[in-house]
């Protein structure tokens, strides 16, 4: 979320090494849903039993679980490229050994590899494809973000049309496309720079000492629980071939896909981010109460599971987002911790679920997920005052966000200043200038606030900037409005996910303050990602106490009303 922008760049004019990782991030992203659709094929024709098949998930996710853990530290010590390199060789290597295999406890093995391969490359995608692009950071984040809903949307289906050939085909598939991925990374990709500090590797398990970290990471592992106990069991009485099983996880991933992106952040502002997740949890949990109940209907299993996937696609993206809120450590560093805790639910459940299938009936596992969404509501309970303080900006510690941090002089003495919300922009200058003129002709002082991103995406979260960056702009605009005679003082706004939130934040400080005006200029994001994040400018604007003025550099200031903003939704930020 950027305060200020010109016009947009296209998110999707990049170069070429960005869409040579966003190719794989497709092919990644189709990870589990192209193997979802094999699973009764593997069963029957390796005469395995489905608790044995259900290892596919352990192995994968216990592995990519361990991964978490030390996937920062080998990132800050060989590069972002390098990792991403290995990462893509072991999803070559090990996903073309899994469709050799002619044993089930073969395939499980090569699964582990595969699954450290996907933990390094995920990893480090985000933060490749961001510090590539030149569509600037939301035109990155936009991309990331379409690669993530088509492969999590087309993964089933390529998967049921290559399992429907043979069981072996999705296998081969991943590899054949990984491996095409892999040379345009390594020819296209350049080399980026390690950070400054390399990551400790017993960072994330210390992180998991802060109570609202690990409160968020448990609730994620039993919702991870009953999430996977559904993925690898339901195929099972849906008593369907293949081709048919893709299709149904087709429509269970573009449901996902389109509540992670759109639906969530939309409902997170207008509601909070743990209503919501009570809410999600609990139909979760009469979601699997329904096909436990249902076990030997067909069809109720699979409009059950289709309808997961909105359920699915919220709680992905609220979870990450909660984690981000109350946790006091870097980013990678919180979501390595938090990614060691939810995949390990995620490894564990289908194998627990494989051993009381076999021991009772195949009902049983599914209640004892439902049961575990529950519980999953209960554990959050538990921090629900850690998240609420966060989110509304009013809980303590540098790291938290949303919160403004004061840079340079802070005193504005009795006057009541003007406030321009910039981002890091080409235009942020222009529309600081532009702001300062309104000031002075109001005979106030001027206050800039830099707003300072951080995109939550999946498990994962990336800052648009660090904050010694973010610093650095507020003091070059104070700078250089001092050489104009402008008196001015400066804030950084760190900001996590929603947006609408951000300008919540914002509105409240300049009624605190009293400010006159608030000063903003033109998103370069567009509708549709408006749309599925949320408004800083529609949020600030129906919360702020003051006049809020759209400044386009090239044109006069233009207030802001509940009136005009409709007009302006298109290009408001």
């Amino acid at each position: 979320m950027t305060a200020s922008h010109g016009t947009a760049p296209s998110p999707f004019k990049q170069p070429r090494a960005v869409w040579a990782v966003a190719f794989a991030c497709v092919v990644s992203f189709m990870g589990i849903g192209l193997v979802d659709p094999i699973l009764p094929a593997l069963a029957g024709s390796l005469h395995a039993t489905p608790s044995q098949v259900s290892l596919l998930f352990t192995s994968y996710l216990v592995v990519t679980a361990v991964a978490m853990l030390v996937v920062g530290w080998i990132s800050s010590r060989i590069g972002a490229k390098r990792t991403l390199i290995v990462g893509l060789i072991l999803i070559v290597v090990f996903a073309a050994l899994a469709g050799t295999s002619n044993t089930i406890g073969g395939i499980v093995g090569f699964r582990a590899g595969w699954g450290l391969g996907n933990a390094l490359f995920i990893a480090t995608s985000l933060a490749v494809i961001v510090a590539s692009a030149s569509g600037g950071f939301a035109g990155a984040i936009i991309l990331y973000e379409t690669a993530l809903g088509l492969g999590i949307a087309v993964g089933p289906l390529l998967g049921g049309e290559l399992g429907s050939i043979s069981w072996r085909g999705p296998f081969f598939g991943v590899a054949v496309l990984m491996a095409i991925a892999l040379v345009a990374t390594v020819v296209f990709v350049p080399s980026l720079p390690r950070p400054e500090r390399p990551t400790s590797l017993g960072a994330p398990l210390k992180a998991l000492r802060h109570r609202g970290l690990l409160t968020m990471g448990l609730m994620a592992l039993l919702y991870n629980w009953g999430f996977f106990t559904m993925l690898g069991y339901a195929p099972y009485p849906m008593e369907l071939n293949a081709h048919q099983l893709g299709l149904v996880f087709t429509g269970w991933g573009l449901l996902v896909a389109l509540f992670s992106v759109f639906f969530a952040p939309r409902l997170q502002a207008r509601f909070g981010t743990v209503p919501v997740l009570y809410a999600n949890l609990a139909g979760l949990g009469v979601v699997m109460a329904v096909i436990a109940a249902g076990v030997a209907t067909p069809s109720a299993v699979i409009v059950a599971v289709i309808v997961s996937g909105a359920f699915i696609g919220i709680n992905n993206t609220l979870t990450t987002q909660a984690v981000m809120l109350v946790s006091p450590v870097e980013r990678p560093v919180a979501s390595s911790a938090y990614g060691f805790v939810r995949f390990i639910g995620g490894g564990l459940a289908p194998y627990a679920a494989g051993k009381l299938a076999d021991a009772t009936s195949l009902s049983v596992p599914f209640y004892l997920g439902g049961v575990a969404f529950v519980l999953a509501i209960a554990v959050l309970a538990t921090g629900h005052r850690l998240v609420s303080a966060a989110e509304a900006g009013l809980a303590q510690g540098e790291r938290v966000v949303p919160h403004l941090e004061p840079v340079g002089a802070v005193s504005i003495g009795d006057h009541r200043p003007v406030i321009v919300a910039v981002g890091a922009t080409a235009d942020a200058a222009d529309i600081v200038d532009a702001a300062a003129d309104i000031a002075r002709g109001m005979g106030s002082m001027l206050e800039v606030v830099h707003v300072r991103e951080t995109a939550v995406v999946e498990e994962l979260a990336i800052d648009a900037e660090d904050a010694d960056t973010a610093r650095a702009a507020v003091t070059a605009h104070l700078d250089r409005l001092a050489g104009r005679g402008v008196a001015a003082t400066g804030q950084v706004l760190h900001s996590v996910g929603d947006h609408a939130v951000a300008g919540r934040i914002l509105a409240r400080h300049a009624r605190d303050i009293q400010a006159r005006t608030v000063a903003i200029g033109r998103s370069a994001r567009g509708p549709v990602a408006q749309f599925g994040d949320g408004s800083f400018t529609a949020a600030l604007t129906h919360a702020a106490a003051c006049t809020v003025v759209l400044i386009r550099p090239e044109d006069e200031p233009h207030e802001l009303t509940a009136a005009t903003l409709h007009e302006l939704r298109g290009p408001s930020a």
